[in-house]
């Protein structure tokens, strides 16, 4: 277990590099195994996620070497294998191994995912795809069986709700099937363009990838011959926006697509907040008189569920009571018991988050349920008095690349306790 220490009442200022989107990332790494050559992929943030799934690369004899951003696969002599449990329900984004495997060997058995609980996350529309390009899914032991011995096709599939993770695994299921396979109703997010691109790169055949309608293809070899440069965070992004206009006297977040964040920092924009919108870059200046906000979380390009608890201790910031409804997993409130251990005004109301104005906050000892909440319990930490203490940090650290570094180059004082290294599983 890891904790993480923040002493509060320090600002922050200067500047921090966002690092690459952690949702392309756990998506690519396994679509490495698709390739017929060696893979390099750059800016590769550092989380704990990454280093999961080079275990589960390693339990297939696929190498990889990880170094200052850089992440090196060789999936030339690549075996099929029961792949590590321990890492498998370590994240969610394990279930990219359906499609890659079942895209590389025309089958796959692979354990249900984990990740954070944050309510109800079915995978029946990756299955819905899969059935469609040929295969059978079964269920035994608490492992998902995936079969396609006879080959894969191309199919016509409708999604019925929109899903990145759906409409990612059907990409990696069809890139290599026979025919030309059609995903409806795709979802649109930056980070399935950065999965076309590379793909394509590679020799791939993708078309559509940020529109809803996508038209795959089917190719027989992928051959990489430059290295992927994984796009920036926006995830990573918005948080240290939030947290730049909470406890912030000026600072610039880097690299970054600005594009990408438009629904975030619109609702800035609206609650008071002065941004300097840059090429790659936003300077947030020092906040004063906040706004009370309404937010609806939405599929891109509307504002992101992955955005509402870092954005909830700012709201606290602002006059007024501001409102998030989280239309994508409205389950997501594992953080609103821990910042009100806090001293925040928080409560739920018919499926609404109300967030009140607060004047102080005290450190205390709380919990990091998920990634993202636990990013709200680090806004709050900077803001609060006292010493706050963050337990289960591992899941902070399974989503934010070098968060404690980057925080302390901004003037933040933290430190992670790493009581042993059981977050990372090796095989």
């Amino acid at each position: 277990m890891k904790s993480m220490i923040i002493q509060g009442g320090h600002r922050l200022s200067g500047s921090v590099t966002i690092g690459g989107a952690k949702n392309s990332t756990v998506a690519l790494i396994p679509a490495a195994i698709l390739a017929d050559t060696p893979v390099r992929f750059d800016s590769v943030p550092d989380i704990l996620d990454v280093h999961n799934l080079m275990a589960i690369l390693a339990s297939m004899n696929v190498t990889s070497h990880f170094e200052n951003g850089v992440l090196d696969i060789d999936p030339t002599k690549i075996e099929e294998n029961i792949l590590p449990g321990k890492a498998i329900k370590s994240l969610r984004a394990s279930y990219y191994f359906m499609g890659a495997l079942l895209g590389r060997f025309k089958r796959a058995t692979v354990s249900f995912p984990g990740g954070d609980n944050i309510g109800p996350r079915p995978i029946d529309q990756h299955i819905k795809g899969f059935k469609a390009l040929g295969a059978q899914v079964t269920e035994i032991d608490d492992a998902v069986h995936i079969d396609a011995s006879a080959g894969l096709h191309g199919a016509r599939i409708f999604l019925d709700l929109v899903s990145v993770g759906a409409t990612m695994n059907i990409i990696l299921a069809a890139v290599k099937a026979t025919g030309q396979t059609v995903i409806e109703n795709a979802a649109k997010e930056p980070e399935i363009i950065d999965l076309a691109t590379f793909l394509n790169n590679m020799g791939a055949k993708v078309r559509g990838a940020g529109t809803d309608v996508i038209r795959i293809e089917g190719v027989e070899r992928l051959e990489a011959t430059n290295t992927h440069t994984i796009i920036p965070d926006r995830i990573e992004a918005g948080t240290y926006l939030s947290m730049a206009a909470a406890v912030g006297d000026g600072v610039n977040v880097q690299n970054v697509i600005p594009e990408h964040l438009e629904s975030f920092t619109a609702k800035l924009l609206e609650m008071g907040v002065k941004l300097d919108v840059n090429e790659d870059s936003i300077f947030v200046h020092g906040s004063n008189e906040l706004h009370a906000i309404q937010v609806k979380t939405m599929p891109y390009p509307g504002f992101a569920t992955d955005l509402q608890q870092p954005i909830t201790p700012l709201m606290g910031l602002a006059e007024g009571s501001s409102i998030i409804i989280d239309t994508i997993y409205p389950e997501r409130t594992k953080h609103i018991a821990e910042l009100n251990r806090m001293g925040a005004k928080i409560r739920l109301e018919d499926h609404m988050i109300i967030v009140d104005h607060c004047t102080e906050l005290t450190g205390a000892t709380v919990s990091a349920g998920e990634i993202r909440a636990g990013a709200s319990l680090v806004i709050a930490g900077l803001l609060a008095d006292g010493q706050t203490t963050i337990v289960n940090a591992e899941n902070i650290l399974r989503g934010y690349d070098r968060i404690s570094d980057k925080l302390t180059a901004l003037g933040a004082d933290v430190q992670v306790i790493e009581d042993t290294d059981a977050g990372v599983f090796e095989y």
